[in-house]
């Protein structure tokens, strides 16, 4: 049998397959959220949707519900940008990936950071952050495997 030559994954699979990873960190087991923020194909920061620095997690005490949401964790793509923020890291221009489509704080968040694109693999019903990201100019993509 002839040895195939190795096919690289395109950059989207690459970044995802990351994303996918950085949500096993995750602390809510309601949705293990990952993102990343990329420019120049370059990874500048992560996140994963988990409660503040030095309070409890969900996975320690339990969810804190609010209108059928858990309001105890900060999400996965708000602690990206908070962490770019903390190291004076400029991800205007850049793209960010995360395993499940933001929900409207989260796109708001990603329009006034500067970011141009989005990239996601889950879905999750949220029209408005859908129109504030197209109003915004920022490109929304659904992740397809191998694109």
């Amino acid at each position: 049998m002839a040895d195939q030559p190795h096919k690289r994954p395109s950059w989207d699979d690459y970044f995802m397959g990351i994303t996918l990873q950085v949500a096993t960190r995750s602390t809510c087991d309601r949705a293990r959220v990952g993102a990343i923020i990329v420019k120049d194909r370059r990874i500048l920061t992560t996140g994963y949707n988990g409660s503040p620095a030095g309070l409890p997690h969900c996975d320690e005490i339990g969810h804190l519900m609010v209108e059928g949401h858990c309001v105890r964790t900060l999400h996965a793509e708000q602690n990206a940008i908070i962490q770019a923020a903390q190291h004076g890291v400029s991800v205007a221009g850049g793209s960010i990936y995360v395993t499940h489509q933001p929900c409207l704080t989260c796109a708001k968040m990603i329009i006034n950071a500067g970011l141009k694109r989005v990239v996601y693999a889950g879905m999750y019903p949220d029209a408005n952050s859908v129109a504030f990201l197209a109003q915004a100019g920022v490109a929304l993509q659904r992740f397809e495997v191998g694109s």
